[in-house]
């Protein structure tokens, strides 16, 4: 075990992780831009398979890249974390081509639960959803043989 690792280099090994296992991500073309303790940012693009009978982005895939965001930005320490809640409010629909995008940031985290916020935008800055999940904190480590980031 490298406890050598700063905890970026700890964020970024464990998001790797994650991802190499992560086929909901892979397969709707979520892209993790950015890492952090604590953060994290995907990108998606609104593709045909993605539009609901309104012709719109289906809600529930904006909750899925939201989702993901949160979960690696409470993953992030290399804790295996779970959501225990999540809740979501639309504030404008994601269209056909659009690139949304979910940045997550811890709000609080206190022991074995914390708080996430994450907000989603389209390509020309609108908000698009409003999305706070609760996370709780199980055994086990993310990747083996990354050390572990206190919070």
């Amino acid at each position: 075990m490298n406890r050598d690792m700063t905890p970026q280099q700890i964020a970024e090994a464990t998001a790797a992780g994650m991802y190499s296992r992560d086929h909901t991500a892979q397969s709707l073309g979520l892209v993790l831009d950015e890492i952090a303790p604590g953060r994290a940012r995907l990108h998606m693009t609104v593709r045909k398979d993605m539009v609901n009978g309104h012709d719109i982005c289906h809600g529930g895939l904006i909750f899925t890249l939201a989702d993901s965001a949160f979960a690696y930005a409470c993953n992030s320490y290399n804790h295996v974390t779970v959501a225990q809640g999540a809740s979501i409010e639309f504030l404008a629909p994601g269209k056909l081509g659009d690139v949304l995008t979910a940045t997550g940031k811890e709000r609080h985290v206190a022991g074995k639960t914390g708080v996430y916020d994450i907000e989603v935008t389209n390509q020309d800055g609108q908000t698009i959803a409003l999305f706070r999940g609760k996370s709780f904190r199980i055994r086990g480590h993310v990747v083996h043989g990354v050390p572990t980031i206190d919070t």
